[in-house]
């Protein structure tokens, strides 16, 4: 199933961003989904999840109190409203199945598997 990112750009340190993420094929209100990101050269961390139910949120301490991820069932739709963005908030922007752990411990309600693919990801680049 693939998943289309969208919403990226290039701000200045201090701007906002808010990013979307999109299914065809599947509910995303029945998975818990995430946002990743992935710096030049670096692997791909974890930034933020939602739990399916939409009640509880997760974030990675680095963005904890400058990103917001919600969703819009109606519109089968993740965003990850992003504030106060940094330098090293650079990277490609990506949604996908929550991870069962948070690099912080948290532990995230699993789903069955909805076999979402990679998708292109959103390039967000902070200028200094």
């Amino acid at each position: 199933v693939k998943l289309v990112e969208s919403g990226g750009g290039l701000v200045q340190t201090g701007g906002s961003l808010t990013l979307s993420c999109t299914a065809s094929g599947r509910t995303l209100s029945h998975y818990s989904m995430g946002w990743f990101r992935q710096a030049p050269g670096e692997e791909r961390e974890f930034v933020a999840a939602m739990s399916h139910t939409g009640r509880n949120t997760y974030y990675a301490d680095s963005v904890k109190g400058r990103f917001t991820m919600s969703r819009d069932d109606a519109k089968n739709t993740l965003s990850l409203q992003m504030n106060n963005l940094k330098p090293e908030d650079t990277g490609v922007y990506y949604c996908k199945e929550a991870p069962k752990e948070t690099v912080e411990g948290a532990i995230v309600p699993q789903t069955p598997p909805g076999n979402f693919d990679w998708g292109q990801g959103t390039q967000v680049t902070v200028s200094s």
